[in-house]
């Protein structure tokens, strides 16, 4: 038995009939099984999929969002499961890597890739923030600490996934790692970027510009639900300051007063030890605002908090 047979790669796709059929071949190339969960699409995607053998197809009849991965790694029956989105795809020496990572630290619970975009294999930027982590190993587990991921680069622990219940459905997409990646770490699960596993981006921007609001709003509740009031005031600030000035910043301010009753009904600061490595995360962004009267979106700006 090699290390891709103890991997499932879930692809979560939406209205991407276009492009879903390359993507696959290439992970259905590396041997590992392959769960396709389509999020209600309403172009040809599933007709694709079926298409291509080796590929198994969950189609749900709404789009989740983010929770839809929760009925891919459900579906799957190996000890890991690497998450990708319909625009990206592993190499396999990388995945392998990973696997043996995982393998050698039971309280590794999620490993997430280097990310190399389009065909100069450019390194994303969030990949370089990553690796110039500041916060401290205490586990004694190979490379930089992660506090939060990115959700179409990352190889988790089924078991860790599912203890934490994988991404809440309120969150839908965008910034929705934030809140599973508090959950991981406050159960003593470790994350690590691992820059030997690597995922090949071929980005798609169709999808955006329309979802700004709901990272805005997602990372708002996120400060609330686990973070000291001062942190959360903090952030809260920061990240008002720092959004936008436009449509989607009304509507995210909007979805943010929705959310109140959420908050207060399920709010639960994080031990201070947590929130300190937070802080050298959040000073780090705090060096690179942008301007208060800024009214578009830098779509190539890092996003990791």
């Amino acid at each position: 038995m090699g290390p891709l047979d103890r991997v499932t790669v879930v692809l979560l796709t939406y209205n991407c009939g276009h492009r879903v059929r390359s993507v696959l071949e290439r992970l259905a190339a590396l041997g590992a099984p392959v769960i396709v969960v389509d999020n209600g699409s309403t172009d040809d995607t599933r007709q694709v999929v079926a298409g291509v053998p080796g590929a198994e197809l969950v189609a749900l009849p709404s789009n989740l969002g983010a929770a839809a991965r929760n009925a891919g790694l459900e579906r799957a029956s190996t000890p890991y499961v690497a998450f990708c989105d319909d625009d990206g795809w592993y190499d396999r020496d990388g995945l392998a890597a990973a696997v043996d990572l995982l393998d050698a630290h039971p309280r590794l619970g999620l490993v997430n890739a280097r990310i190399l975009v389009g065909d100069e294999q450019r390194l994303d930027a969030i990949s370089a923030e990553m690796a110039a982590s500041p916060v401290q190993d205490r586990a004694g587990i190979p490379g930089p600490v992660l506090l939060s991921f990115m959700a179409g680069a990352a190889i988790v622990r089924r078991a860790a996934y599912q203890e934490v219940g994988g991404y809440d459905e309120r969150f839908f997409i965008g910034g929705e790692e934030e809140t599973l990646a508090v959950k991981l770490v406050r159960r003593g699960w470790q994350l690590r970027y691992a820059p030997g596993v690597v995922l090949q981006h071929r980005p798609s921007l169709a999808n955006a510009g329309s979802l700004r609001h709901v990272g805005l709003r997602n990372t708002v509740v996120n400060a609330w639900l686990h973070r000291p009031l001062r942190s959360a005031l903090r952030w809260t600030v920061f990240s008002l300051a720092d959004a936008p000035k436009n449509r989607d910043f009304l509507r995210g301010l909007t979805l943010i007063l929705r959310a109140f009753p959420w908050i207060v009904r399920e709010r639960t600061p994080m031990p201070a030890g947590l929130d300190a490595d937070l802080r050298l995360l959040d000073e780090r962004r705090f060096r690179v605002r942008r301007r208060f009267f800024t009214f578009r979106e830098d779509l190539g700006r890092s996003a990791y908090p």
